[in-house]
C-alpha cells in the first residue's frame, strides 16, 4: 500500500507542486501514525488482538473505493508477466532468514536449524540474483542499482524501519508489560513519539524542494540515533517519562526522513518506472521491520537470558538460574515467578525486570548504531543529480509557473 501511495503521489502531481503534494503525503502520513497506537491500543483492550486485522479490511474497501473513483487509469504500454521465480526466490530467502533469526535465541547460533535457515537464505537470496539478472524484464531491475541516490534510499528505507520501527516493538512490550499500563494508556504515551512525527512531516514535505534531500534524510538519522541513546540507561526504578526527551527527538528525526525519503523512490526514474522503483523501497522498508525485530529480538533474549541468570547466581535459586534466564527470555516470566516457591517470587521478579531493561538498553544502543549508519550512507550517496528532476529545481520552477500569469 505504501508504494501504491507513491506511485499515485508521482503520477497525480507530476507536473505540480510536488512539495505540496509530499507535504500532504506527509501530513496524512503523521495523523495515521498518530492514531495509530491508541486505536490499536482501545481495539485490543476493547475487543480482541484479532480485531488488528480485521479492521483493515472496511478500511481496504473505502481505499478501493476512492482509488476507483478518484485516480486516473494507468496502464503499461508494454505489459509483462509476473516475476514468478524473483518473487518465490526472494520471499523463500527472508523466510528463511527470518525464521533462522527467531530460533536462533532458543536454538543457538551453532544448531542445525539456524544454519540450515541461513544457508538456505544465502542460497536463495544468490539464486534471485541471477534470475534478476537473466530476464529481459525483472521485478527488481539491478541497473537502478548504479545510480548511488536511489541506492542511498534503499538503505535508508531499511535502516528507519531496522532501528526506530524495529524497536517500537520493545518498547511497547517495556513500557505495558514491565511497567503496567494498559494497552490504551501505552499507546497514549507514544502520543509523544508519533505527535512528533506529525508535525515534523508536514514541514518536511514543503522543505523537500527547497532543500538537498541529503540534508533532510541524514539529520534526521542523526537525531533517531540521538533519541534512542537519549531512552538509554533505564533501571528497574525508572518510569515511562525516562523515554520521553528520546521519543520526541527520534521523532522529529523519523519525520525529516520519511518524506524526503519518499521522493528518493520515485525522483530518481522517469514516472513511466516510478511503480517499479517505489515497490523496491517499500520492499526494504518491509525487510528493515521484519529483519530488525528478528534480529533485535534474538540479541535481547541472549541478554534477557543471561542477565537473569546472573541475577540469580548468589540466590538460593542459583541452580535454576539458567532454567529460569530462558523462561523469562522467552516471554514465560509470570510463569517462571509462578512456578517459584513463594518466598522467592519477588526475587525472581526483580531479576525478570532487570533482565528486561538490561536487554532493552542492549537493543537501543545497536539501534542506534544502525541510525548512524544510515546518516552516513545517506550523506554519502544521497545526490540531487541524480534525481531526474532535480526537487530544488522542482520548486522553482513551479513557483515559476505560478509568478509568470502574475507578472504578464
Amino acid at each position: 500500500m505504501f508504494a501504491t501511495a507513491l506511485a499515485l503521489l508521482a503520477h497525480a502531481f507530476r507536473g505540480r507542486d510536488r512539495g505540496t503534494a509530499f507535504g500532504v503525503f506527509g501530513a496524512i502520513t503523521g495523523i495515521a501514525v498518530a492514531i495509530g497506537p491508541v486505536l490499536g491500543g482501545a481495539i485490543t483492550s476493547g475487543l480482541s488482538w484479532r480485531w488488528i486485522f480485521l479492521v483493515n479490511v472496511p478500511i481496504g474497501i473505502v481505499a478501493f473505493a476512492v482509488t476507483r473513483l478518484r485516480v486516473e487509469e494507468s496502464r503499461d504500454p508494454q505489459p509483462r508477466r509476473p516475476d514468478w521465480l524473483g518473487f518465490l526466490t526472494f520471499s523463500g530467502a527472508l523466510s528463511a532468514l527470518v525464521y533462522g533469526l527467531i530460533k536462533s535465541s532458543s536454538s543457538g547460533w551453532g544448531s542445525t536449524l539456524v544454519v540450515g535457515c541461513m544457508a538456505a537464505a544465502a542460497s536463495l537470496l544468490a539464486a534471485f540474483v541471477v534470475v534478476e539478472l537473466v530476464q529481459r524484464t525483472p521485478m527488481f531491475d539491478f541497473a537502478l542499482l548504479r545510480k548511488p541516490t536511489f541506492t542511498g534510499g534503499l538503505l535508508a528505507a531499511f535502516g528507519i524501519s531496522a532501528s526506530l520501527f524495529a524497536l517500537l516493538t520493545y518498547l511497547v512490550l517495556y513500557v505495558q508489560n514491565v511497567l503496567g499500563y494498559s494497552a490504551v494508556a501505552t499507546g497514549v504515551r507514544f502520543l509523544a513519539l508519533t505527535g512528533a512525527i506529525f508535525l515534523t512531516a508536514g514541514i518536511a514535505g514543503r522543505l523537500t524542494t527547497r532543500v538537498p534531500i541529503r540534508f533532510l534524510i541524514g539529520p534526521g538519522f542523526l537525531l533517531i540515533a540521538g533519541g534512542l541513546l537519549l531512552m538509554r540507561g533505564i533501571t528497574p526504578a525508572s518510569d515511562w517519562t525516562h523515554l520521553l526527551p528520546g521519543l520526541i527527538l527520534a521523532g522529529v528525526g523519523a519525520g525529516l526522513v520519511n518524506v524526503p525519503l519518499a521522493s528518493t523512490a520515485v525522483g530518481v526514474v522517469e514516472p513511466a518506472r516510478a511503480g517499479m522503483a517505489s515497490g523496491i523501497n517499500s520492499t526494504f522498508r518491509q525487510v528493515g521491520i521484519a529483519t530488525g525485530i528478528a534480529a533485535l529480538g534474538a540479541v535481547f533474549a541472549s541478554q534477557v537470558r543471561d542477565s537473569v541468570a546472573t541475577h540469580l547466581a548468589q540466590t538460593p535459586l542459583a541452580g535454576t538460574a539458567h532454567a529460569v534466564g530462558h523462561a523469562v527470555s522467552s516471554g514465560q516470566a509470570s510463569g517462571a515467578i509462578g512456578h517459584t516457591p513463594a518466598p522467592l517470587r519477588a526475587t525472581v521478579a526483580a531479576a525478570a525486570q532487570s533482565g528486561f531493561v538490561d536487554g532493552l538498553n542492549s537493543i537501543l544502543l545497536i539501534g542506534a548504531v544502525v541510525a548512524f549508519i544510515a546518516a552516513a550512507t545517506s550523506f554519502t550517496l544521497i545526490r540531487q543529480r541524480d534525481f531526474v528532476l532535480d526537487p530544488v529545481e522542482m520548486g522553482e520552477a513551479d513557483e515559476a509557473a505560478v509568478a509568470q500569469p502574475i507578472a504578464a
